[in-house]
């Protein structure tokens, strides 16, 4: 479960405090498909920063699968992220100089992971780039980046998985494409998928839609009823 009580985030901007995020409080049971939507501005992707510890509230707290991440030293974070967190980029964050499996493996060879190659060629074949694996980024298409990018995600098998507009640099038909890959990959791993974006037609294809305002929570509605791995079976 993911759980925020009473978050607020200022940042000095010039000589004043700018606030992005005031006194926010929510939960996100396990297993929840949630989209984050809101202006420019409004405080999305600091919010999902937050939640994976790539910075810090200055006051309230934040509970990730019982664990109080806002109490946690760097290393105590980084060991979370590797255990618990996946996260896609809306830009990616590939790395150039490996190939699409190389960047798959890479943060299971950093655990130790007994079968970290054949996880890696499971999830190449999971986002259908089982002839592409041996490929550069200079030589894949945004979409097919995007897939790498998924598959990293997943690799360590994570409990949530974290999305910042992974839709936000591909056109209409790789961006629906990349959204019914991840969404899948969610259903059938019954994990808890926060995305974050600016597409209302997405967001309407999510379980429950939180839409901030100025730096607080205006609404959240539950969208759609949770459907169980046994259901999409």
């Amino acid at each position: 479960m993911i759980e925020l009580k009473n978050v607020t985030k200022t940042v000095r901007s010039g000589s004043e405090d700018l606030t992005i995020l005031s006194n926010v409080s929510l939960s996100v049971p396990d297993g929840q498909f949630v989209a984050l939507t809101g202006a420019s501005g409004s405080g999305k992707s600091t919010l999902l920063g937050l939640l994976a510890g790539l910075d810090a509230p200055t006051s309230g707290s934040i509970v990730i699968d019982g664990d109080e991440i806002t109490a946690m030293s760097e290393d105590g974070l980084a060991e979370l992220r590797s255990r618990k967190i996946g996260f896609i980029f809306q830009s990616f964050h590939l790395i150039p100089s490996l190939t699409a499996f190389e960047n798959i493996l890479i943060p299971m060879e950093i655990r130790g992971v007994a079968d970290a190659r054949h996880r890696a060629a499971e999830l190449i074949e999971e986002v259908g780039l089982t002839n592409r694996g041996h490929h550069y980024l200079a030589e894949l298409s945004g979409g097919e980046q995007q897939r790498v990018a998924i598959a990293r995600a997943f690799a360590n098998r994570p409990k949530i998985l974290l999305a910042d507009e992974p839709t936000g640099n591909l056109d209409s038909k790789n961006g629906n494409h990349i959204f019914e890959l991840m969404t899948e990959l969610h259903r059938q791993n019954q994990i808890t998928l926060v995305l974050v974006t600016h597409d209302l037609s997405l967001a309407e294809r999510a379980e429950r839609r939180i839409v901030l305002r100025d730096g607080c929570v205006d609404s959240d509605e539950v969208l759609s009823p949770r459907t169980t791995a046994a259901e999409v079976a």
